[in-house]
């Protein structure tokens, strides 16, 4: 094409400067030389200016056409990530709310009944994620010796095995060479009512922030677990984690044999305010755990204070651990330690046992309070969806101070103004059958059998020596 355009405009040129034949002098015969010369050239240059233009704008072309692939691209790598980012959200909903596998009974032998789901996890930035989750349980239980009559109490009761709760847990990475930031915030309620566990007091179960990385340990501030609970719940009963963790574990929620994680429990009860706990993992087998709760008195440092040390070794077919508290309440001192563990000596059963030792002062020249417990359970669970669970527990408790309503002090309770004491025994029978639909939804048949025995008393005998428990429950975890 180009070359027609060129020849087109050369004959034109040649046709405007033709001249008759024989007519033309020899200065005119040089002159239409220059003038076709120039012509040529300048045609030349026009040719090239073509060509430069041509280039010019084949190179545009392919610009905006790889600048349109590249948005299309784009496009398709966002719209894809947010399929993805979708799908990824609709899978974590599926294992919230639809059938998961049931565990093996290998699974189920070593795990502790009263664990929460995996919950939500949301990955916020690279650096940070959040975690919701929670545990739902009621309980329908018939309940003996409810009142002064001995009549039988029948209906829904707070929790058996664990206390509705739900929760939210994160982590911040701070570097390579620095421990995460990890909190956490759990508030308990009452699932047949949805009353707060303790009015006024949103976070009661756990708040608390600190840092955590393979060599420091786990180092936490805030409220949360007595340290001592969380290591005695592999022997305290047959539902709390067969080795020691990290996380905080401890024993069932409200049922007659509930009392032993009194011994193991802080100036404030099963939980510390103001509180620094440190536990750390050395190799495969060894756990370690300092506890310390501040009383926050002025002009007395110790006064409402929590020391505890505890240790754990995970052995696998069986484990051991044990603790060490010491207490000042209300400027009395109260001392306790025990040891305990639990054995798997065939595949499908577990066998735990464990002693408590308390000591603590009393006022008024009472004399001291001793007592000591012991606790023996087993959990068989076969392959399949159902486990089994029998305990059997006995206190003995020795000079314990009696409150104003004449019943028995809990271990730790302030015993300042006790002015009568008693000796006596409590022992309870317990047990109970779980069946699983998947992990995170199982129902519960269990069972308890209380006698008290010479100077020991309850209030939830109402006066009576004995009391039996039956309840029916559903649980499910997020």
């Amino acid at each position: 094409m180009k070359r027609m355009l060129m020849r087109a405009a050369l004959s034109g040129t040649c046709v405007a400067l033709a001249l008759p034949p024989g007519l033309a002098t020899a200065d005119e015969t040089g002159d239409l030389k220059a003038e076709i010369a120039a012509q040529r050239a300048q045609l030349e240059a026009q040719r090239l200016r073509l060509e430069a233009l041509e280039k010019k704008l084949d190179a545009t072309a392919a610009a905006q056409q790889a600048a349109s692939q590249q948005a299309a691209s784009q496009q398709a790598a966002s719209q894809q990530a947010a399929s993805q980012q979708g799908g990824s959200f609709k899978e974590v909903l599926s294992n919230m709310w639809l059938s998961a596998p049931p565990q093996t009974a290998a699974e189920r032998l070593v795990a502790a009944a009263n664990d929460v789901g995996s919950g939500i996890t949301f990955q916020v930035t690279p650096a940070d994620s959040v975690t919701l989750y929670g545990l739902l349980d009621i309980t329908l239980s018939t309940i003996s010796n409810s009142n002064a009559k001995g009549d039988r109490k029948t209906g829904y009761q707070v929790a058996w095995f664990s206390g509705d709760r739900w929760g939210i847990t994160g982590k911040h990475a701070l570097g390579p060479t620095l421990p995460d930031v990890i909190f956490k915030l759990e508030s308990e309620f009452v699932l047949n009512t949805g009353e707060m566990d303790t009015p006024g007091v949103l976070f009661n179960r756990d708040a608390w922030i600190g840092f955590e990385s393979e060599q420091l340990g786990k180092l936490t501030f805030g409220r949360q677990n007595a340290l001592a609970r969380d290591y005695s719940g592999i022997y305290g009963d047959p539902y709390g984690s067969a080795p020691v963790t990290l996380e905080e574990g401890g024993y069932t929620n409200t049922n007659n044999f509930k009392q032993l994680i009194y011994y193991a429990a802080s100036a404030t009860g099963t939980r510390i305010d103001n509180g620094v706990v440190w536990k750390k993992r050395w190799g495969p087998n060894w756990v370690t755990g300092l506890g310390y709760q501040f009383g926050n008195i002025a002009g007395d440092f110790s006064k409402g204070s929590t020391e505890t040390a505890a240790l754990g070794y995970n052995g696998g077919v069986f484990n051991v651990a044990g603790f060490y508290n010491h207490l000042n309440v209300n400027g009395l001192i109260h001392k306790a330690w025990s040891i305990g563990g639990n054995v798997t000596p065939i595949p499908l059963v577990r066998l735990n046992a464990g002693y408590y030792d308390y000591k603590s002062e009393q006022g008024h020249g009472v004399g001291d309070r001793k007592d000591h417990a012991y606790t023996v359970s087993a959990k068989f669970v076969p392959e399949g969806p159902w486990d089994y669970e029998l305990g059997y527990q006995v206190i003995k408790a020795k000079n314990a101070g009696f409150n104003s309503g004449g019943n028995t002090l809990i271990p730790y309770q302030d015993a300042s103004s006790v002015t009568l004491t008693g000796t006596g025994d409590k022992k309870t029978l317990y047990g109970s059958v779980f069946y699983h639909f998947d992990r995170r939804t199982e129902a519960y048949l269990a069972a308890d059998y209380m006698k008290l025995k010479d100077g020991y008393h309850l209030s939830v005998t109402n006066g009576h020596d004995t009391q039996n428990e039956v309840a029916i429950g559903l649980r499910f975890r997020f």
